[in-house]
């Protein structure tokens, strides 16, 4: 039975550095030394493609490669026949619509008629049609910043993260029109065998991104406040409790959510909380 499945990374950049983190994080160990196009885990049964990230869509969909990861911008833009098995949470950015900032702007029909330059022509054609904007969209690969001071197009459409290279070509952001992060996409026919590797994969993952949302929590508490204490802390199926050395004081131990996790621990300080210790979790299974 061939159990190997192939996935297609990046081959450099922040989005492959924080692809490869992950899988490592998982255990998986492989080698992947400047240059290499492939390599093969040593103790996992999958191999890695690197390759560009507007290839890894048509990669994936023509079974060249079983999984891939990849930035929702470019698997959208690319539109071809993958399942997305899983959001990855980095890699975050989006996709917006930006103006000489020395241009006054009052909406979307400031684009009406104009030229807009962008290496997401679907993506941005998509948008303008359901706004019911029609303007010239001019399709571009590389320095997109660089069109409207040079004259080629009145606006431009790009990835922004920070913000800071529009700034530095003059240009502002007026309008997000997409949001992207990184997903874990499938070819849509696997094999039962390989099937059942990719679930393998993904518990890993599961297991390291799940600890990697919640933090470990230790706090000490007197036992006239544990009721009120430990509703706050529902933990994994309930807060262990344990009793300390001095009288009338507890130990407990939870799991609180990083979305949550400042507004709990006030809470947990005003219900009498005290030497409250936290903990990072490696991995955690649920």
């Amino acid at each position: 039975m061939n159990q190997v499945i192939r996935i297609a990374v990046q081959k450099s950049g922040r989005l492959s550095e924080d692809s490869l983190k992950l899988i490592k994080e998982c255990g998986i160990k492989f080698y992947n030394g400047t240059g290499k196009l492939k390599s093969t885990s040593t103790n996992f049964p999958i191999e890695f493609l690197y390759l560009r990230d507007d290839d890894i869509p048509g990669y994936v969909a023509d079974g060249v490669a079983d999984l891939g990861i990849v930035g929702q911008n470019e698997l959208v833009e690319k539109d071809k026949e993958v399942q997305v098995i899983k959001p990855l949470g980095f890699s975050k950015c989006r996709l917006s619509l930006a103006i000489p900032k020395g241009e006054s702007y009052e909406g979307l029909s400031y684009f009406q008629g104009k030229r807009i330059a962008t290496s997401y022509p679907k993506i941005l054609g998509d948008f303008l049609r359901d706004a019911g904007i029609q303007a010239e969209i001019h399709e571009i690969s590389g320095s997109v910043e660089i069109a409207p001071s040079i004259g080629l197009a009145a606006g431009i459409c790009d990835i922004v993260s920070s913000g800071s290279t529009l700034m530095m070509n003059g240009l502002k952001e007026v309008a997000e029109i997409f949001k992207s992060e990184a997903v874990l996409i499938a070819h849509p026919d696997l094999s039962a065998e390989k099937q059942e590797t990719v679930e393998k994969l993904l518990f890993r993952m599961n297991a390291v991104q799940t600890g990697k949302n919640n933090k470990y929590v230790l706090l000490n508490a007197p036992n006239e406040n544990l009721e009120k204490i430990t509703s706050l802390l529902p933990g994994m199926r309930s807060p262990t409790i344990l009793p300390l050395a001095e009288a009338g004081w507890s130990s407990v131990h939870s799991v609180i959510n990083e979305e949550t996790f400042w507004d709990k621990i006030e809470d947990l300080r005003a219900a009498g909380a005290e030497g409250i210790l936290v903990v990072p979790i490696e991995k955690m299974i649920v």
